[in-house]
């Protein structure tokens, strides 16, 4: 690789030593100053054929300044590096042309390589469509470990492209999250995103309800039906659980990502279709390929480009600002300002957290709802922690009823207010604690066959499928 004259514009000087020390043992020229101002003048009299630079600089905004240099020097290779470590930061760096988005504090082995890359492939690609909207808008993924920005700087390649994203995690990762995002800050944005969640729709009718039926299709078919392809034309389809997907749905969905076309049940005239597809599961397709429960060929049309969430535990770094996120939300939603002692919140990052992200919120919301001190404590979380954690010192004992250890996790919970009273409506909110567990169970027992879990739990049928939807409650199929 031949040598190059490098550009940086950085306001933090032990920031330009580095950088200028490191590319300049590579053989390279560089010229590093602190404001924007100076960058546009040497870009603006032909200089440089590389540029890093930060974001916040005193004089202007770095992400504005990549435009203007762009429609001047459009083979100008621009490297952005920013300590704001957001999705947003990642995606408005990306729309506006920057070959690399790199998060402050770097690695500076990995900043050597990035400009290795840049100096040696081929031109930049022309800009996205730019995003609407300020830099505070609320974002739709919460965290600056480093586990997310290696999340965000993906998603911020794929937001522009319309390949099809395999999203792999545990539950409560925010898979759909992810999807959205993908959706949101992409070029299909303003077209529909549609939702379907496979482990939630009896296996009768799960083709009828991605691909539509016609009227006297079947028995109840009593009018024509648009299915998720045809809402979600010029949009973004999100297949959730697709690991639970009947073995002949896999094949007719194969079909329509081979083909771009698909037919309605009772239909015959073949209906194009323009959708991006992105997919998630919490199972292992890899395993499910090998055991047949997965073809692999659709395996390999979904996977284009695979993409894991980690665990919550794998990035406890994050949980300080997830609560803040949470607690936030909460107040909005007019209930009582809370806080988290420092104790509690080192408990909660010590946590192993198996619902993931969406555990955490429930947690929160608990909390705020239910606790009167402005304050959380260490013990109100190890209060509410304890009964679910493995080999409790408080534990229910073998012979404990189920009215007994409901007693128990109460009297805890009425300790926690000491001299005060919980929120009124509290009936309610105990009533919604043990109506997901109940559920989660019956439909394990049952094997997901939620027919059988309706009548086990005495519920209608369709009102076990709301309830589904309403708790977000994952159904397996055929595993108990």
């Amino acid at each position: 690789m031949s040598t190059a004259t490098i550009l940086i514009a950085d306001d933090d000087r032990s920031i330009r030593t580095v950088l200028t020390q490191a590319l300049g043992r590579l053989g390279h020229e560089v010229r590093a100053t602190g404001t924007a101002a100076n960058l546009w003048r040497w870009v603006s009299d032909g200089e440089g054929e590389l540029v890093i630079t930060d974001v916040v600089m005193p004089d202007e905004n770095g992400l504005d300044l990549i435009p203007r240099i762009r429609k001047i020097r459009p083979d100008l290779r621009i490297i952005v590096m920013s300590a704001q470590n957001t999705l947003l930061t990642a995606v408005r760096a990306t729309e506006r042309g920057a070959f690399e988005y790199l998060p402050k504090p770097f690695d500076l082995k990995e900043v050597v390589e990035v400009v290795q890359r840049a100096l040696s492939e081929s031109p930049a690609p022309a800009p996205g469509v730019p995003l609407e909207g300020s830099e505070e808008e609320e974002l739709p993924l919460i965290g600056r470990s480093p586990a997310m920005q290696d999340i965000y700087r993906v998603l911020a390649r794929l937001m522009n492209t319309d390949l099809t994203v395999m999203v792999t995690g545990e539950s409560g990762t925010g898979k759909e999250l992810v999807a959205r995002a993908l959706h949101d800050y992409g070029k299909r944005r303003y077209g529909p995103f549609v939702a379907v969640n496979m482990a939630a729709i009896p296996r009768e009718l799960i083709e009828s309800e991605l691909f539509g039926h016609e009227k006297g299709a079947f028995t109840g078919a009593t009018s024509r039906y648009s299915g998720r392809f045809e809402q979600a034309e010029g949009g973004t389809l999100f297949l959730d659980e697709i690991g639970d997907m009947p073995t002949e749905a896999q094949t007719r969905l194969l079909r329509v990502l081979q083909e771009g076309e698909y037919t309605t049940v009772g239909g015959r005239t073949p209906i194009s279709t323009n959708v991006r597809i992105i997919a998630a599961t919490h199972r292992d397709l890899r395993a499910a390929v090998r055991q047949g429960l997965f073809r692999e060929d659709l395996y390999y049309r979904l996977n284009v480009v695979p993409l894991r969430i980690p665990p919550l535990r794998e990035r406890s770094e994050d949980i300080p600002e997830l609560v803040s996120h949470f607690l936030a939300r909460a107040e909005a939603e007019n209930l009582p300002a809370k806080s988290f002692e420092p104790e509690a919140m080192q408990r909660l990052q010590g946590y192993r957290w198996p619902g993931n992200v969406r555990e955490l919120e429930n947690l929160v919301q608990r909390l705020t709802a239910l606790y009167s001190q402005d304050v959380i404590t260490v013990e109100t979380v190890e209060a509410e922690l304890a009964p679910s954690a493995p080999g409790s010192a408080n534990g229910a004992g073998e012979d404990e009823s189920l009215s007994g250890a409901v007693e128990r996790h109460l009297r805890n919970y009425f300790s926690a207010h000491r001299d005060g009273l919980p929120a009124p409506g509290l009936y309610g909110r105990v009533l919604h604690e043990l109506e997901r567990p109940l559920l989660s169970l019956a439909l394990e027992a049952t094997r997901g066959n939620q027919v059988r879990a309706a009548e086990l739990l005495g519920l209608n049928r369709n009102t076990l499928r709301k309830k589904i939807r309403e708790l977000d409650i994952d159904v397996v199929r055929g595993v108990k």
